[in-house]
């Protein structure tokens, strides 16, 4: 038989691969599984994905790496977004992850728990905490205009404590750019510096309407505050990273 008729392991290969990248229905899949086979590297990230009857091999690059809000972990079971390729080298099917999140109702608690470990483990959380004023004259606070909290705190100082000054710093507490608003109007109320007290807060709701009370930035931003902060997030069953920043936590 004539030597026109063999193929190199390469060309093979690289037909092979030129299919794949052909087929539309790989050019972007969704595929759900569990992380297997981890380790953290310097630069990009190669893991496994897996599931009762099959293994997928998957490579993640540094760029979209670095965007990822939560820790890896082996085990952890993922969504993951990518594209479906061969690496040549080792004529190997793979799936090149352009993004990943935690699977389940309990991704966002994930993050919470993993977030929470960080700070506490940086120190962030061991401080003493500054005294609450007992007749303050001068409060801000920052929340919804049209929530619970701020009609909550009007009613109560009328009742008890007419004298005080509130000063209202209108801010979203819900919603993508809710954090944002937090920091910001935290960044405020410290320029000022004429307030005794600071109250944050909101009322109840699901760990997803909380959520900005839980970003790194906004904690940070609660524990740099100079002025004695007050945090009075959701119930009494609810507990944010807020909390934990603050010099003392009330329940809505």
């Amino acid at each position: 038989m004539s030597d026109k008729n063999y193929l190199t392991v390469s060309q093979l290969t690289q037909y092979i691969a030129t299919k794949f990248e052909k087929d539309p229905y790989l050019h972007q899949v969704y595929v759900t599984g569990e992380v297997s086979n981890f380790r953290k590297r310097a630069k990009h990230q190669y893991f496994s994905l897996k599931d009762d009857h099959a293994v997928l091999s998957g490579v993640m690059f540094a760029n979209a790496f670095n965007q990822l809000k939560f820790d890896l972990e082996d085990g952890m079971k993922v969504l993951a977004i990518g594209r479906i390729g061969v690496f040549n080298a080792t004529g190997r099917y793979q799936l090149y992850v352009d993004h990943l999140e935690p699977d389940g109702v309990g991704a966002l608690y994930q993050r919470y728990e993993q977030l929470k470990k960080q700070l506490t483990e940086e120190g962030l959380f061991h401080f003493d905490p500054k005294p609450i004023p007992r007749f303050p004259k001068n409060i801000a606070v920052i929340t919804s205009p049209s929530g619970a909290v701020i009609r909550d705190i009007i009613t109560t100082v009328k009742r008890r404590y007419p004298i005080v000054q509130l000063t209202l710093y209108p801010t979203a507490v819900q919603g993508k750019h809710a954090a944002d608003e937090l920091v910001k109007n935290l960044e405020r109320v410290s320029a000022h510096g004429d307030y005794d007290t600071v109250i944050i807060g909101r009322g109840g709701g699901s760990i997803e309407d909380l959520w900005p009370f839980n970003e790194e930035k906004v904690v940070r931003a609660v524990r740099k505050m100079d002025i004695p902060i007050i945090s009075s997030v959701g119930h009494e069953t609810d507990t944010t990273l807020v909390d934990f920043a603050s010099d003392q936590r009330a329940a809505t």
